[in-house]
């Protein structure tokens, strides 16, 4: 093959790899489609990062997209910034008990944010690990929404459970999905890293 044909040949599926990463519309992971933007709160977010969450190298429970309204690779930024923030879970697993959601919430927020803060707010911990009070089941979902100057809403299969005022509840939320101490996989999914 001649070097022209040969650069030519290259060029076309460059410009077509090239257009098809530029009408994506959604992320599809474990089987799961997020779509690139969301309306939430009367704000478009875009999509963030996906990730995804196994337990004994093989069951499925979870994949999970964080929506911002500033997308950032920064996880300072994801926990401290004043902006809507999104986070959408699609459950996989129907061994996702309300039991283990709710301790599995409980020691994760508590594994990623400093003692100190978690004993000052241990109500507020209790009261969001409370509303997980259902099992799941593959096609169900939970979805959090930050809104700044309301709190963090909890919607748990479809259902509005309840706003944690404030945004320090908030803000340990976001850390113990993409602060120093979570989830490796998780935190590098939700900063698109």
């Amino acid at each position: 093959m001649s070097r022209r044909l040969f650069a030519c040949a290259l060029a076309a599926v460059f410009v077509f790899v090239a257009a098809g990463i530029g009408v994506a519309d959604e992320v599809e992971i474990l089987g799961v489609k997020f779509p690139m933007e969301k309306v939430v709160e009367g704000k478009t977010l875009k999509l963030n990062g996906v990730s995804y969450l196994k337990r004994l190298g093989f069951v499925k429970v979870y994949a999970v997209g964080l929506y911002l309204e500033n997308p950032t690779k920064d996880p300072k930024e994801v926990i401290e910034s004043e902006q809507v923030k999104y986070v959408l879970t699609h459950y996989l697993t129907s061994k996702a008990t309300a039991k283990k959601i709710s301790e599995g919430f409980i020691e994760l927020i508590e594994a990623g944010n400093p003692k100190e803060m978690v004993d000052a707010n241990r109500t507020d911990i209790d009261q969001y690990a409370s509303w997980l009070d259902a099992d799941m089941k593959p096609g169900l979902t939970s979805e959090s929404v930050y809104v700044p100057g309301k709190g963090i809403t909890l919607t748990y299969q479809g259902q509005v459970k309840g706003t944690i005022p404030g945004n320090t509840f908030a803000q340990m939320y976001y850390r113990y999905n993409v602060g120093e101490n979570a989830d490796k996989n998780i935190r590098e999914g939700l900063l698109g890293l």
